[in-house]
């Protein structure tokens, strides 16, 4: 069973930026996908990025396609979400999620394994 372990929120003002980790550990994740999800209060989930580790395929939502960048260390345990030219509404809690089969078809990343999650505040 794979365990994941988020770090790297906090507070900053928009247009600055944090990079998010996400440690992996447990069963190998070689042939699968982490995915990063945000929860805000009383809204649904929404699925942000996805890396594969088998072939590096990547997947981002519309509404951070351009200002975050997902990647992923060579030992193939950890994923980095960085996150550029922030907006308050980014603001919310950030999960990673695991292992999803493919970063190709689309997947509710909250169905999946995940961490306790790092809460990104994006305020003046």
């Amino acid at each position: 069973q794979v365990q994941l372990v988020e770090s790297g929120g906090g507070l900053v003002e928009p247009g600055g930026s944090l990079r998010l980790s996400c440690v992996t550990s447990g069963s190998s994740l070689v042939n699968y996908g982490i995915g990063w999800f945000r929860q805000a209060p009383g809204k649904e989930s929404e699925d942000v990025s996805c890396i594969s580790f088998r072939d590096g395929t990547t997947y981002y939502a519309d509404s951070v396609r351009g200002r975050f960048t997902i990647s992923r260390d060579n030992a193939k345990t950890t994923v980095y979400l960085q996150m550029d030219s922030l907006k308050p509404e980014d603001t919310a809690v950030y999960y990673c999620a695991a292992p999803l089969p493919s970063c190709n078809a689309r997947y509710n990343f909250a169905d999946f394994a995940r961490g306790q999650g790092t809460q990104v505040t994006v305020s003046s």
